[in-house]
C-alpha cells in the first residue's frame, strides 16, 4: 500500500514508548491523550504541542493493565500492582485505591463522576471522591464491564454471560443475563437497550433488554476482543476477522442479517477498533500494524498508518472526533491530527 503512512507523516506525531501499550485515552477536557504501557508507565501528551517531550509517569510497578478517560479530565489506570492511579491533565498522579496483590483489570469511569475497577470476582464502584460507594460480587472473574450511557447501570461479563446493576440501587440484586460459556468483554449500546459480549468460542452474544431476546454473532476466525459502537448505535464495528466486521443494530437488529465488512483482502486480522465519536466512521487496527479509517455508508478507505510497527493493541478518538490514538504491541505510539485545516 503505497503512502500509507502519508497520514501518519504528514499530520502525526509518534514515540517509541519501549513497551506494549495496554491502552490509550483522551482526557474529556480536551487537553491531553495518555498511552499505558506494560512498564507500568503513563505516557502524556498536550494535543496542542505533541512534537514537545512526552511525560513520563512511573503510575504502577509492574503493568497497565487497563485505561479509560476519568469523569473529567485526565486517565484512570489499573495495574497488576492491585492499584488504581489518576492521571490529571495537569500532570498529578494519585492513588485512588489499592486491592492488594490482586490485579486490577478492568476499569471504566463515567461523566457524572464514578468510577468502577475490577479486581477478580468482584466490582469495585468508587465515587467522583476517590471514594469507595460499593462492591458488587459475581459468581466468577469479571471480565469486562461497561456504564450504560446515562451512568445509571454497569454491565459485567463473566463466565456463563454478564449480570446488569443498577448503581444506585438500596439493595444490590443483578439482572442476570444467561448464556453458556465464556464471556470475555463486554459493551452497551449507546441509548442502553442492548448488551453484547465477546465471547471464547470466536462469536458475539447479545441481549435485546426490552425483552431479553438473544442475538448471537458468529462466523468469525478468531477472537473478537475489540468492539465499538456508531456514534447513534446504528452499527456494532468488531475486530477478529480480516476485515472490520459491523452488524446493524437498526430496523430490527442484527438477527437474520449478514455483517456489512470493510477494508478486508491483505489476511491480517483486525486486532482494534474505534469508532468515531460523531460520524459513521470507523478507525481499525490490524494485527500487521495497519491503521486505517474506513467510512461505512460508502466503503471508503483512507490508510493512516502502514504495517510493520507491530500488532495494534490500541486505539482511541478524541471526544471531538479531531484526533486518532495509536498504540501497538511493540511499543508504537502515535497521535494523528484530522482537524480540518
Amino acid at each position: 500500500m503505497s503512502g500509507a503512512d502519508y497520514l501518519l507523516d504528514s499530520r502525526g506525531v509518534s514515540q517509541n514508548l519501549g513497551a506494549w501499550v495496554a491502552g490509550l485515552a483522551f482526557g474529556h477536557e480536551g487537553r491531553t491523550c495518555s498511552f499505558g504501557t506494560s512498564d507500568g508507565v503513563l505516557h502524556q501528551v498536550m494535543l496542542a504541542a505533541p512534537q514537545d517531550a512526552w511525560a513520563r509517569h512511573e503510575a504502577h510497578q509492574g503493568a497497565v493493565l487497563s485505561l479509560c478517560a476519568d469523569a473529567k479530565d485526565g486517565v484512570v489506570s489499573g495495574g497488576d500492582d492491585g492499584r488504581l492511579m489518576r492521571l490529571g491533565a495537569d500532570g498529578t498522579v494519585t492513588e485512588l485505591a489499592r486491592y492488594g496483590s490482586r490485579w486490577v483489570e478492568h476499569v471504566a469511569a463515567h461523566e457524572s463522576g464514578l468510577r468502577a475497577a475490577v479486581v477478580g470476582k468482584a466490582v469495585h464502584l468508587l465515587d467522583g471522591a476517590g471514594a469507595a460507594i460499593k462492591s458488587l460480587a459475581h459468581p466468577t472473574s469479571v471480565t469486562g464491564i461497561a456504564f450504560d450511557g446515562k451512568g445509571k447501570r454497569i454491565a459485567a461479563s463473566h463466565y456463563n454471560g454478564a449480570s446488569l446493576w443498577f448503581v444506585a440501587a438500596k439493595e444490590d440484586k443483578p439482572r442476570a443475563l444467561e448464556w453458556k460459556g465464556s464471556h470475555t468483554g463486554i459493551i452497551f449500546s449507546p441509548d442502553g437497550t442492548h448488551v453484547v459480549t465477546c465471547m471464547q468460542e470466536n462469536t458475539l452474544h447479545g441481549w435485546r433488554l426490552a425483552d431479553g431476546q438473544h442475538m448471537r454473532m458468529a462466523g468469525y476466525p478468531a477472537k473478537t476482543k475489540s468492539l465499538s459502537f456508531t456514534s447513534k448505535g446504528r452499527w456494532l464495528a468488531t475486530s477478529g476477522a480480516d476485515c472490520v466486521v459491523l452488524w446493524p443494530f437498526f430496523g430490527g437488529g442484527p438477527m437474520g442479517k449478514a455483517p456489512t465488512e470493510l477494508a478486508g483482502g491483505d489476511q491480517a486480522l483486525c486486532s482494534a477498533v474505534a469508532c468515531h465519536p460523531q460520524q459513521e466512521v470507523v478507525a481499525a487496527g490490524f494485527n500487521d500494524g495497519l491503521v486505517l479509517i474506513a467510512e461505512v455508508a460508502s466503503g471508503r478507505i483512507v490508510p493512516v498508518a502502514a504495517p510493520g510497527r507491530g500488532a495494534v493493541s490500541a486505539l482511541a478518538w478524541s471526544d471531538s472526533g479531531t484526533h486518532l490514538g495509536i498504540g501497538t504491541e511493540e511499543g508504537f505510539a502515535g497521535l494523528v491530527d484530522l482537524s480540518r485545516r
